[in-house]
């Protein structure tokens, strides 16, 4: 869990500090794409592993997690530096040189100048931790807080990591349980779709309030 927090929020990073910045908000729901679509292969395997004989479907379930572990593990070894992390170590030349290749052109002076002059404006900063009680920022670090804090309250976790378990728990047979969990994972990501077409075209403050009101709705 500890490894999953991490690259929760290392990877949306990364990929801010690489996009080009009218891609930048849909390559990252690509990010939450790519894990609801591993949700769901998920929810499929377990469905046909059941069938599996002798006692070994959750040893293949479990098991066949080695795959996509091993996919992030070999594929981050062959990942290059951004270049704001190389600004930060002060090595301008190979960010220049990384900018052009990642934006495919030889003009990227404003942005390189864009990001220089952000890099040394972070290291004026001074205590930036007991800055963040300022009470200027207040708003954002409590919306930082509460926004995470209640998602989880609403227990999409357990839906999502024990559906099969709940809809079993309210009548449903073996097949029709895990099959309810199917439908749930693809519900999900057909609702991430919806988020990359609509992210950079409505804006997140837009989703975020209509996902809201859905969520009220069928809480309530």
């Amino acid at each position: 869990m500890v490894i999953l927090c991490l690259l929760l929020q290392s990877v949306p990073l990364y990929l801010s500090e690489m996009a080009p910045y009218k891609y930048r908000g849909a390559l990252n729901i690509g990010f939450q794409l790519s894990i609801t679509i591993g949700i769901l292969v998920a929810n499929i395997l377990n469905y046909f592993f059941a069938k599996t004989k002798g006692g070994w479907g959750w040893r293949l379930s479990l098991g066949g997690a080695v795959v996509p572990a091993l996919i992030i593990t070999v594929g981050s070894l062959v990942l290059p530096d951004t270049p704001n992390s190389m600004i930060e170590r002060g090595q301008h030349e190979g960010a220049k040189t990384k900018l052009r290749r990642i934006r495919g052109v030889d003009d990227v002076e404003e942005e390189f100048n864009d990001l220089v002059v952000a890099s040394e404006a972070s290291k004026l900063v001074e205590h930036p931790w007991r800055n963040l009680l300022q009470r200027k920022y207040r708003p954002h670090l409590t919306m930082a807080i509460l926004i995470p804090f209640f998602q989880q309250l609403t227990g999409i976790n357990v839906i999502m990591f024990y559906a099969p378990v709940l809809f079993k728990t309210i009548g449903f047979a073996d097949d029709a349980s895990l099959m309810s969990a199917v439908i749930t994972g693809g519900v999900n990501v057909l609702a991430t779709i919806v988020s990359i077409y609509g992210v950079d075209k409505w804006g997140r403050r837009f989703l975020f309030l209509e996902g809201g009101t859905q969520m009220l709705i069928c809480q309530v």
